[in-house]
């Protein structure tokens, strides 16, 4: 992969990660289109680099609140700060029974198939489309939603279907409200992406060509940055924008998606 490819690619990560529009789907498309040839492995290998970067981004975005929920932790009291982190500890299950079991399974699907991923981006539409007609409320997540929303997470680890889109509608249709509901959508896929690369690292399945390295670092970088903006942006979003919009977008690239495995199938 050259360098201009890696940069697009990682903007479209950066930018794609915080809004509801799949940041894997859209990468899989932009390897499709960009021509990229990457065995599965090695597409895995990109996607995971530009994830982390954009967790990174989010640890500096959301950096005083989990600032707070740490010291509030550390008091050892069953407070709100201590029941927010067991609320994201918990949400974390689904998705790694699903990385431990189903993880060869998973990395096949990262390959260049444009079908599936315009299909989940179909799927993707729905949900949001469905979310958005939820009453505004200003119930905060139980322990209870946090598990079906780790479900949801869990599904969302199809090339396709968003991850943010995904918890945040789930989230919005068990009733809680929009804003909270994002605030722990993006605060709990920040362990599980770090806790991922641990365990890729300490395997010894991140193993890359060097020449690589330049490409790699690029994209960590333009994911970095645009998901720092991407992040700020969609804070102040999500409070006031409608998810039809994201629908109706995830629906359009989606079918735009499929006519294009389509016609080059």
């Amino acid at each position: 992969m050259d360098i201009i490819n890696a940069i697009i690619l990682g903007i479209i990560q950066g930018l794609t990660e915080f809004l509801p529009v799949s940041s894997s789907g859209h990468l899989e498309i932009g390897k499709a289109i960009l021509g990229d040839q990457s065995v599965p492995e090695e597409s895995l290998l990109f996607t995971v680099v530009l994830h982390f970067a954009t967790a990174l981004s989010t640890i500096v975005v959301f950096r005083k609140d989990i600032l707070e929920l740490i010291k509030g932790a550390l008091q050892f009291k069953w407070n709100d700060d201590l029941q927010f982190v067991a609320k994201i500890v918990i949400s974390m299950i689904p998705a790694v029974i699903v990385g431990l079991f189903f993880e060869e399974q998973l990395e096949a699907l990262f390959g260049g198939n444009i079908l599936l991923v315009g299909s989940m981006l179909i799927i993707t539409a729905a949900l949001l489309f469905f979310a958005d007609k939820a009453k505004d409320t200003n119930k905060k997540v139980s322990f209870t939603n946090a598990f079906v929303i780790g479900i949801s997470q869990a599904i969302a680890m199809l090339p396709g279907i968003s991850r943010s889109g995904a918890t945040i509608s789930t989230s919005v249709l068990l009733g809680n409200d929009k804003t909270k509901a994002a605030r722990f959508s993006f605060l709990m896929v920040v362990p599980l992406i770090f806790g991922k690369i641990a365990k890729d690292i300490l395997s010894g399945d991140l193993t890359y060509d060097s020449t690589h390295f330049t490409s790699l670092s690029i994209g960590f970088i333009a994911a970095f940055i645009a998901g720092l903006f991407a992040c700020t942006w969609m804070i102040a979003l999500v409070k006031k924008s409608k998810l039809t919009y994201f629908a109706v977008y995830c629906a359009i690239v989606g079918l735009i998606a499929i006519l294009f495995s389509i016609l080059n199938s």
